[in-house]
């Protein structure tokens, strides 16, 4: 019975990755994963990579966050029903090898530490407080570890330092107004919300601990 029960969960775990990953192509390759305001556009794909984190774990979380970045990754040669990125096709230009790290590495990353992070307060906090900072973990995440990466690696280039109008500086100008609260607020709103559902209809394995601190909430 015990193994049979197993079987369930690890078989639901894997058909809510699918499922969720699915959606991350979806979105990364319509309109539904960004939004555009003014000169920038802010990007919707933490929101199911937070999801994937809290309602698979971890793993489930870092698998959605390197599907997000291949698709970024993959604009570059144009494999995108919106068309090729600029700003991956200038990288690509100085160093394709480099910009593969920079737009994959950090989302897988995006994926892990909520997943982490979730699992962790879980066992605390309860469920709830758990979802709410895992979703709010994953945008905040999006953005530092992205430009993190970008600045290091591509810090010393003409990408950083040419003179065109749309240099590193004045995207990251843009994004660090901008993306940054906008893409927390909204992933906070949406994943949240969504996340908290998931977790209520698929429990999964929780510690006795985490289980009382629940019944608080």
């Amino acid at each position: 019975m015990e193994n049979t029960r197993n079987v369930r969960f690890h078989t639901g775990k894997m058909v809510r990755l699918a499922v969720l990953v699915a959606i991350v192509i979806v979105m990364a390759n319509t309109f539904l994963g960004f939004l555009p305001i003014g000169p920038v556009t802010v990007t919707l794909l933490p929101i199911p990579v937070a999801i994937a984190a809290i309602a698979v774990g971890p793993t489930g979380g870092a698998i959605a966050g390197a599907v997000f970045g291949l698709t970024a990754f993959l604009r570059g040669f144009g494999l995108n029903l919106l068309g090729p990125s600029p700003l991956v096709i200038g990288l690509m230009s100085i160093d394709p090898f480099l910009t593969f790290i920079v737009m994959v590495v950090p989302r897988i990353f995006v994926g892990l530490i909520p997943g982490l992070i979730y699992r962790a307060l879980c066992e605390k906090k309860g469920k709830t407080s758990a979802t709410l900072v895992a979703c709010l973990a994953a945008p905040l995440l999006n953005t530092v570890l992205f430009l993190g990466t970008l600045g290091l690696l591509f810090g010393n280039t003409e990408f950083y330092i040419g003179d065109s109008a749309t240099t590193a500086s004045a995207i990251i100008g843009a994004v660090v107004l901008i993306n940054v609260l906008i893409e927390a607020i909204v992933g906070f709103i949406i994943g949240s919300a969504i996340s908290r559902t998931l977790v209520h209809f698929f429990p999964g394995k929780i510690k006795n601990s985490g289980r009382k601190k629940e019944a608080a909430v």
